[in-house]
């Protein structure tokens, strides 16, 4: 299991890791199953920030703010990117080769920035009425839908890249065993009822879900924007039904 760590980590994250020795589809497919797991330490800045910001007495809104922008830095920004592009190729055309081409040039029309500042309004703001252990299980979740997004049966819009890599390389009942763990262990979160972390979860998904089925009706499959646009669709669902 150390190569595909080694491929989830050094994907999701800027820690720096060394190159798996080897990426082939069973390697991309347990690299998604242990999404959560490689960006742990990001959910941790997250938690560590939101709970300094309250400990200081510092505007919520403000150290909601620096929490996002600490994961997305931890992150190289990754997701918020594929999240615009994917925006902007979804907005452009019906054309799918016209949308992927959009997708592809990298640099940000009205449509994705318009989408990635309503995001992150949502992000921050559901993070600022969000306790540490919530901020930091939100990310999390929003990381769990990497193993929906690569199920069987979810192709590649293109022939290469990330999207062709990792589409379709996890069984469904892993992903299934992803969801079940996620709801199971969101029930333990501190000062919410039981049943808000399932729910929060649920959400993220069913987020996620519709995203991605969009997109695969639009553009034939996923990309590695689809994914960054489904993480962090999720993440600001899971936010804002913990919020």
């Amino acid at each position: 299991m150390l190569d595909p760590l080694r491929l989830a980590v050094g994907t999701l994250t800027a820690l720096p890791v060394s190159p798996p020795g080897r990426i082939d589809r069973r390697v991309a497919g347990r690299a998604m199953l242990l999404a959560p797991i490689a960006v742990v330490p990001l959910a941790v800045v997250a938690g560590v920030v939101l709970w300094a910001g309250h400990a200081l007495g510092l505007p919520s809104l403000a150290v909601a703010g620096v929490a996002v922008g600490a994961v997305a830095l931890g992150s190289r920004g990754l997701h918020l990117d594929g999240l615009a592009d994917t925006a902007d190729g979804l907005g452009a055309s019906y054309d799918r080769e016209r949308a992927l081409d959009i997708m592809r040039r990298g640099d940000s029309g009205p449509t994705g920035v318009a989408t990635l500042v309503l995001v992150l309004i949502v992000q921050c703001g559901a993070m600022a009425v969000a306790g540490p252990a919530t901020g930091a299980a939100a990310v999390l979740a929003g990381r769990c839908v990497l193993s929906l997004c690569c199920a069987r049966g979810v192709p590649s819009a293109r022939p290469e890249g990330l999207g062709a890599t990792v589409a379709g390389s996890v069984r469904i009942p892993l992903a299934v065993l992803v969801f079940l763990l996620a709801a199971g262990l969101s029930c333990l979160l501190p000062g919410l009822p039981w049943w808000r972390g399932p729910v929060a979860v649920a959400v993220a998904y069913a987020a996620a879900g519709l995203l991605l089925w969009r997109c695969t009706r639009r553009l034939g499959g996923i990309t590695g924007d689809v994914l960054g646009a489904c993480v962090e669709t999720a993440t600001a669902a899971a936010l804002l039904a913990l919020a």
